[in-house]
């Protein structure tokens, strides 16, 4: 990345990305076979087709971009500030899917330059969600579809056995796997905590429509261990 990078982004990358070659099998085995679903959602709620072009922010090693493809038939430009991830990513995706190693905070394309931009497990590991929101805002064209995907924390009778879920078997899960992902599993309950804390869900909407993004709807999945919220630049 050209700019340096917050100690929040330099903690993503250093869990992250060494994981490249396991990520999407553990991903699905440690959300107990949700992830695949959730991502499958992310995209339904993409308003895109044949000739259109998207942007996938947090591409990873490219499972949505895989599923944009095949759902929409879209044109796809996935972003990622890992290149390790994105070495994983050229090994499944078409070639004609372009990939950019780039941070959200300052994405490298123009005003307007997509019809649609989806993002996934983001807003988590930036210091200012609300700046990033405008960026990602800023390329997308007037009424293109922005979507999101991140973990959720459960209300009511599922809190608790969230709460057992994340801090005591996702960590273990995690040791069975690997060392990184040990560290994934400790690290994954504190930090979805923390984010609900500074940004509780009417916090979250006021950031997406300072950022200039209008009729948002939202789906949370999987008894609230994850949400969907999307809309459409304004």
């Amino acid at each position: 990345m050209a700019e340096a990078a917050s100690a929040r982004t330099r903690r993503a990358l250093e869990l992250f990305a060494p994981l490249g070659p396991t990520y999407e099998r553990y991903a699905r085995v440690l959300s107990l076979g949700q992830d695949p679903r959730w991502r499958r959602f992310l995209v339904s709620r993409i308003e895109a087709g044949p000739g259109d072009k998207v942007l996938d922010v947090a591409t990873g090693t490219g499972a949505v971009a895989q599923e944009l493809i095949r759902q929409k038939g879209c044109e796809v430009v996935g972003v990622d500030q890992s290149s390790e991830m994105l070495t994983v990513a050229r090994e499944q995706l078409p070639a004609t899917v372009r990939l950019v190693e780039a941070g959200a905070e300052k994405l490298p394309f123009d005003d307007a330059s997509f019809d649609a931009l989806t993002f996934t497990y983001l807003l988590r590991y930036v210091d200012d969600p609300g700046a990033t929101l405008r960026e990602l805002t800023r390329v997308v064209r007037p009424g293109g579809t922005i979507a999101s995907l991140e973990f959720g924390v459960p209300a009511g009778l599922w809190r608790p056995l969230w709460a057992a879920y994340v801090g005591a078997i996702l960590p273990a899960a995690g040791r069975i796997l690997s060392p990184g992902w040990h560290e994934v599993g400790r690290f994954l309950g504190g930090s979805i905590r923390e984010f609900w804390r500074r940004y509780p869900f009417e916090r979250q909407l006021e950031l997406w429509r300072a950022a200039g993004i209008d009729e948002l709807r939202h789906r949370r999945l999987s008894l609230g261990g994850a949400i969907v919220i999307w809309g459409n630049r304004a």
